[in-house]
């Protein structure tokens, strides 16, 4: 039941993006119209460069591009699976280290353990030797 909503929430997220890159052709459309008209016929602007709008178009016509790249292209590169993916092998790294680490506290208590038991083999040590000293 989860993979299966996860399934309609990817595939509605991404119809929302394909609407949002098809509105978006639009506005460009009707914002060309719109500043060429600017230009020719209300004369807007060519005071300074002649042909201005069709800097303005090229501009928009990029970042139109940009975005139909990042739609159709970029999300199967950079999608949902490949942030899951991402996202285990990130998980599996720490993992790694965590058990990493706790290995790296067993050896290090097990030195401790042997240098206490060590140290404690030279204190009975020394104190039989007092003891036979005393005598």
């Amino acid at each position: 039941m989860n993979e299966q909503h996860e399934l309609y929430e990817n595939a509605r997220d991404r119809v929302k993006q394909k609407k949002r890159l098809y509105f978006h052709f639009v506005i460009f459309l009707i914002g060309s119209v719109f500043l060429i008209v600017l230009n020719k016929l209300l004369k807007l602007g060519e005071s300074l460069i002649e042909n201005w709008f069709v800097w303005a178009i090229f501009l928009w016509l990029f970042f139109l591009a940009l975005h139909f790249v990042n739609v159709h292209f970029m999300n199967r590169f950079m999608g949902k699976d490949w942030e899951r993916e991402q996202t285990n092998k990130l998980l599996l790294k720490q993992e790694r280290k965590i058990a990493q680490l706790e290995k790296d506290i067993i050896k290090e208590a097990k030195l401790k353990a042997e240098s206490e038991e060590y140290a404690a083999e030279i204190k009975k040590k020394e104190n039989s030797q007092n003891k036979r000293i005393e005598e």
